[in-house]
């Protein structure tokens, strides 16, 4: 589906061929539509700043991140820490939803499953789309380096969030 954004902010879906709010643009994406946002005058892709605009706005997401790690990415602000989320994010968002599915398949053996929000959803669970080739193999579980690599990244953040608590303020 392809959206272009106007310079004051309309975005206009072109299958539909009307102007659309960030809230449709959400409830259509949460249907399973894959989305193209790019600038309507120079055809710049927007996609990525778009949905952030949704999480942060339709799903009041920036409720869940602390400021003292928004505040430090902001001063970050480079490829790698850009680099490390989206590998990052990318990855533990598909472990949650291959959890979630799990225990969800799990909840047709549960007499509690009606009563604790287990069960089939009338939505197919949704999966992370990554770009991928023909010949990369399905995703697999982290290897023992890369196991190691977030164990680093932990011990790294953690002393940063030391460092911050240091601080005066």
């Amino acid at each position: 589906m392809l959206v272009k954004k106007y310079g004051n902010r309309r975005l206009y879906d072109t299958e539909d061929s009307r102007y659309v709010r960030l809230g449709e643009l959400a409830e259509k994406i949460r249907l399973g539509a894959d989305v193209r946002v790019v600038d309507a005058k120079t055809d710049a892709d927007l996609t990525s700043e778009t949905l952030a605009q949704i999480i942060f706005e339709d799903r009041h997401a920036a409720r869940l991140l602390p400021p003292a790690l928004l505040q430090q990415m902001i001063r970050m602000g480079d490829d790698a820490l850009a680099d490390f989320l989206g590998r990052y994010l990318t990855w533990a968002l598909e472990m949650y939803l291959q959890t979630r599915h799990g225990i969800g398949a799990l909840a047709a053996f549960s007499p509690f499953s009606p009563f604790v929000g287990f069960g089939a959803s009338p939505h197919k669970t949704p999966t992370v789309s990554r770009p991928t080739s023909a010949s990369e193999p399905p995703a697999t579980p982290p290897s023992t380096d890369q196991v190691e690599d977030l164990r680093e990244l932990r011990r790294e953040l953690d002393e940063l969030k030391k460092s911050l608590r240091r601080r005066p303020r």
